[in-house]
């Protein structure tokens, strides 16, 4: 059943609310709102920024999701500014999006340097008055590179909630969660599902523990949970892990290896365990549910969703109703080819009917003149029962230009960790290629992992 396109979000909140649709709520660590409150109240003081081009800068989540509410179908355009985002690239972001307005929930004092003559901070609900929307909201979110500015990548409405299907009519209200952070395209995309499709969704916090999260989840009964591998991994080692029971639990954003979805098929054997593959530039792709890693190769013959695949020198590349508009400024990149494809960089080899991914094009480590992709000796070290999760990099060698090495998180147990150590690199032997295998191989009690919720690997530039 495909559901009609929404003209804005409070169009569709209004059109659920009138034939007699249950609307969810929005729930944050420290607030909570009704989403049909937020067709009656404003957050602005019931500031018109209607055709104004708006920079969202708010510190919570919360404020981000209520004030995205309010302003799409009102503002020409909305730019999502992420909470990890260097303040010094703000000026040429604001003048490459022509913003003339800036919502926030800080000090609005904050942001002289912009040049913004309208500086409105968000706070709480508010009377509003009535105000038509007026044309369609052109969305704009920054990509997550972690080298040089990020590129801003637009989209309309429509083509972000293609993938959303609508609720049976008998079917009970989820509860959506997401590790991501809503103003990434990851996590909008839950934000859009718990809009459209119906639900409570319970939103992360950024300085909040792992544990604390996962506790919260538990106490509002979340159904619906998604995240990256890395994500989900963490989830796995905390304690606090018992504490809710989903049945839907999917994986984007990274390699979904087969270690962390037959890992979380055992901790919530209830639950429908997938991973979705979705870019910033390229949209939703397709969605794996059989509980393998990788995706049929069929798929590129017949991905669902209206989705074309083209793998091309190894690169996959997307056509799709879903992909982003543009790239926004002047002088940036062209979006996709002269056919209408995104090349996504992510790299991917056939094996037997299957297409497994093996890493980016641009993370390669190069040992004398033989390419490693790092998420490929990952996987292999992450089947080890021991291993939680791992770190694969490339240091500087004078006589073979780099060498692999491999930092490795454990599980509790009692084998020592050098017998371990010598139990991966021996499966390190058996699966890969000689140059493949870590020279170099360490334990840490954690891993570092980016605000976008993917392993932090310097110098590399990463999808969101």
């Amino acid at each position: 059943m495909k559901r009609p396109e929404p003209a804005c979000l409070s169009a569709a909140l209004a059109a659920a609310a009138a034939a007699g649709r249950p609307l969810g709520r929005l729930a944050g660590p420290d607030d909570a709102v009704g989403f049909a409150d937020l067709l009656r109240a404003s957050s602005l003081g019931g500031a018109d920024l209607t055709g104004r081009s708006v920079l969202i800068a708010t510190r919570a989540q919360f404020a981000a999701a209520v004030a995205l509410i309010e302003l799409d179908g009102r503002a020409r355009r909305i730019v999502l500014c992420p909470p990890d985002l260097d303040p010094a690239h703000l000026p040429a972001i604001a003048g490459q999006a022509g913003i003339d307005a800036v919502v926030t929930d800080g000090d609005p004092a904050a942001f002289p340097a912009l040049g913004v003559s309208d500086v409105l901070r968000c706070g709480p609900l508010g009377p509003a008055a009535p105000v038509a929307p007026s044309r369609g909201t052109e969305w704009v979110l920054l990509t997550s590179g972690t080298t040089g500015a990020p590129k801003m990548v637009a989209h309309r409405l429509s083509g972000l909630t293609g993938a959303i299907r609508p609720a049976a009519p008998d079917a009970p209200a989820p509860v959506w969660s997401t590790f991501y952070d809503i103003r990434r395209y990851g996590g909008l995309q839950i934000l859009l599902r718990a809009v459209l499709a119906g639900g409570t969704l319970v939103l992360s916090d950024k300085d909040e523990p792992v544990s604390g999260f996962l506790a919260r989840l538990g106490r509002h009964g979340a159904t619906h949970v998604s995240g990256t591998p890395s994500h989900w991994r963490r989830a796995l080692m905390s304690p606090a892990e018992a504490a809710f029971d989903p049945g839907y639990v999917r994986l984007s954003g990274e390699i979904a290896d087969q270690a962390v979805l037959d890992a979380l098929g055992d901790a919530f054997p209830r639950a429908s365990v997938g991973h979705a593959y979705a870019s910033t530039e390229a949209g939703v792709g397709f969605e794996v549910t059989d509980g393998q890693e990788g995706f049929p190769a069929r798929f590129l013959a017949e991905a669902p969703g209206g989705v074309e695949l083209r793998v091309v020198e190894g690169s996959l590349r997307i056509r799709s109703p879903r992909t982003a508009t543009t790239y926004v400024g002047e002088g940036s990149p062209v979006l996709a080819d002269a056919d209408g494809f995104v090349d996504t960089g992510d790299m991917v080899a056939l094996r037997g009917g299957r297409y497994h991914f093996v890493g980016r094009r641009g993370g390669i480590i190069n040992v004398g003149g033989l390419k490693v992709h790092p998420e490929e000796v990952e996987a292999v070290i992450n089947r080890h029962p021991r291993v939680r999760m791992s770190l694969v990099e490339g240091r500087r060698n004078p006589i073979t230009g780099a060498l692999v090495t491999a930092t490795v998180v454990l599980e509790p147990g009692e084998a020592p960790p050098a017998a371990v150590k010598a139990e991966i690199l021996a499966a390190c032997r058996a699966a890969l290629a000689p140059h493949k295998v870590p020279a170099i191989l360490s334990f840490a009690e954690a891993l570092a992992v980016t605000q976008a919720g993917k392993l932090a690997r310097p110098g590399a530039s990463r999808h969101a």
